[in-house]
């Protein structure tokens, strides 16, 4: 049996595929397993043995709807596909499993749980909903294929990848710490001066090296921040994404808004604090398998317009950005220093 699972973005939705997949193909050894998704994620994928990836050209050969009807026939003149496994349910999606379906094709689907999430953000219920990683299970389970994610090993840089890297090569010792301090939407972003100030107190008391961490977009704001921190150097534009995993995989510990980078540091096997503002663990959204404590946040008993998004998108309601604004440095240098810091090196 052939499967054509379908996740093509965002970044940290396609990384958050891989403890499914892996589990997939250690539980289901004998199923033909294949993705679709971007060229840019494959790094994502190299340590799932037995992982086919197709690879579309969405900018050109398989761009609009003339493009997914080349995609379906490139899909099909590479091997019969048996079932669909949906991961993304968006109109691209939704329209290349169509016409596997007018070919005869089972589709299964994610739920996404769009009324559980508008009930969580209106503050009608809050309770946790099930994590992205969790959904993805639900859709194999759909498909007749239960799947126990596996618990490690999710990406694991090659060791020649590690090799090359050779970053942290030389006498420095110390702590390695990465950051990410921005996001895609500005409720998930702690404000700059905030961040300032959180790493002036770990450096004041820990002997540290900082990595700043960001997408292109961002290269010009890390340059102007690692000209405020010491010790700092900003990796965007330097490393390709197979570095970025590397790196992540070394470091200490990774300080991160919700972002790709978060999922991304989770992935590798890294310790991960992450610093939430609009938006809240609750969503389904959290680091994988990292502790519940790691997610800092002003509770939502203490601020009840928390979360007032889900993904990020928007402005803030109170005008005053209370969930950043109350989450001050000191009190996350308190967590980070408990949670993670104590006993290191000083």
């Amino acid at each position: 049996m052939r499967l054509l699972v379908i996740r093509t973005s965002a970044m940290g939705d396609v990384a958050l595929t891989t403890p499914v997949l892996a589990g997939m193909r250690k539980q289901y050894p004998e199923i033909e397993l294949v993705l679709l998704t971007r060229a840019a994620y494959k790094p994502f994928f190299t340590s799932i043995d037995g992982l086919e990836l197709i690879l579309p050209d969405l900018k050109n050969r398989h761009k609009g709807f003339p493009g997914l009807i080349r995609l379906f026939k490139d899909i099909n003149r590479q091997s019969e596909i048996d079932y669909v496994i949906d991961l993304h349910d968006v109109l691209r999606s939704k329209i290349l499993r169509l016409f596997f379906r007018l070919s005869g094709v089972p589709v299964a689907v994610i739920d996404k749980g769009r009324t559980e999430k508008k009930l969580l953000i209106s503050g009608k219920q809050k309770f946790r909903l099930k994590h992205s990683v969790e959904r993805y299970c639900d859709v194999f389970a759909k498909a007749g294929f239960p799947i126990i994610p596996t618990k490690d090993n999710w990406i694991v840089p090659s060791p020649e990848q590690v090799l090359k890297t050779g970053i942290f090569s030389g006498k420095h010792g110390g702590l390695n710490i990465g950051v990410a301090p921005y996001a895609k939407h500005k409720l998930k972003m702690w404000p700059e001066k905030y961040m300032v100030r959180l790493l002036e107190l770990i450096a004041k008391n820990h002997k540290c090296r900082f990595w700043l961490f960001g997408g292109n977009e961002d290269s010009g704001r890390l340059f102007a921040l690692q000209c405020r921190i010491a010790g700092s150097t900003s990796l965007v534009g330097k490393l390709s994404l197979n570095d970025e995993l590397v790196i992540m995989s070394k470091l200490d510990m990774m300080i991160s808004m919700d972002s790709s980078n978060m999922h991304m540091a989770a992935l590798v096997g890294t310790k991960v604090i992450s610093i939430w503002g609009g938006t809240d663990p609750l969503s389904g959204f959290e680091a994988w398998m990292q502790p519940e404590s790691f997610s800092i946040r002003i509770p939502t008993e203490e601020l009840t317009c928390r979360p007032c998004t889900i993904y990020g998108k928007g402005e803030c309601k109170r005008l005053d950005f209370a969930c950043m604004n109350w989450l001050t440095p000191e009190m996350v240098y308190e967590k980070i220093e408990k949670l993670v810091l104590s006993g290191t090196s000083k």
